[in-house]
């Protein structure tokens, strides 16, 4: 069986983070594991409160995986802090880890902050060039470019900076009224959209940590990064369009609409 580690904080409500990131890795087939960079009291209204783990915990839990079930691929979430940023560049650094996919989270689907200014430029000196695959969202892609995205042509000069600059490649999500659910992939100098069906859902919460995880596992499994990126379109659009409505807010989707078996028959 193949193995992913996801690196990130946990939600407390279950719809992103490190609880979203286990569920998609199960479902699409690879062994999850986990280094938690900071706990979270969150729901589908916001973010109440962040609870960093420290530099030295946090290496010690990429250790602990590393060193006894190598992933075969990796995931990173939220990382709030400079200083978990370098931690976890030192590790997978020491440890030539393949197969990265970066999900540079820094707003929550809610509108809370979850990284700090001074972060953002760790980031992107130090894990963005480790990336395989970068998947930022229409806001996140204009920090990392420093430019303005308002239409497709946009898209494809941010995603280009964001690729050349860092050398590797990137995934930008629409779904911020730009091009509806269609993604852009900019790899080795070549462009590629990726449709996506408009599912009239209000829950999206952990939207980003769920694709981000799909590829990841995709990758684990051994497929290249176009049918990575395809399967987990696939498998996020299903999730969406199981319309599990729960909760006040942004809800969660339903990342286990394709498990069936004895174990999950209700009574």
């Amino acid at each position: 069986m193949k193995k992913a580690l996801t690196i990130a904080g946990s939600d407390s409500c279950g719809g992103a983070g490190i609880q979203a990131d286990i569920k998609t890795m199960t479902l699409n087939g690879v062994y999850a594991m986990s280094a938690i960079t900071a706990l979270t009291a969150q729901n589908t209204t916001g973010v109440k409160a962040i609870s960093e783990v420290t530099p030295e915990f946090l290496k010690q839990q990429i250790d602990a995986v590393f060193e006894d079930i190598r992933p075969d691929a990796v995931k990173i979430g939220m990382v709030s802090s400079p200083q978990l940023i370098e931690a976890i560049a030192d590790r997978l650094g020491a440890y030539k880890a393949e197969n990265i996919v970066l999900d540079p989270v820094m707003v929550a689907t809610s509108g809370s902050s979850l990284i700090k200014t001074e972060a953002v430029s760790v980031m992107t000196e130090r894990l963005l060039p480790m990336a395989t695959l970068v998947t930022p969202n229409i806001p996140e892609a204009e920090i990392l470019s420093g430019t303005k995205i308002r239409s497709e042509e946009d898209m494809h000069t941010a995603a280009r900076l964001i690729g050349d600059r860092f050398s590797t490649s990137v995934l930008l999500k629409g779904g911020h009224s730009v091009s509806d659910a269609n993604d852009l992939l900019y790899a080795d100098g070549g462009f590629k959209w990726f449709k996506g069906r408009r599912i009239d859902n209000p829950n999206t919460h952990g939207t980003g940590c769920t694709l981000s995880s799909a590829i990841a596992a995709n990758l684990a499994k051994g497929f290249d990064l176009c049918e990575a990126v395809r399967r987990a379109k696939n498998y996020i659009s299903g999730a969406l369009a199981a319309m599990l409505d729960l909760g006040h807010g942004s809800g969660p989707m339903n990342h286990a609409f394709d498990l069936n078996g004895e174990y999950t028959e209700e009574n």
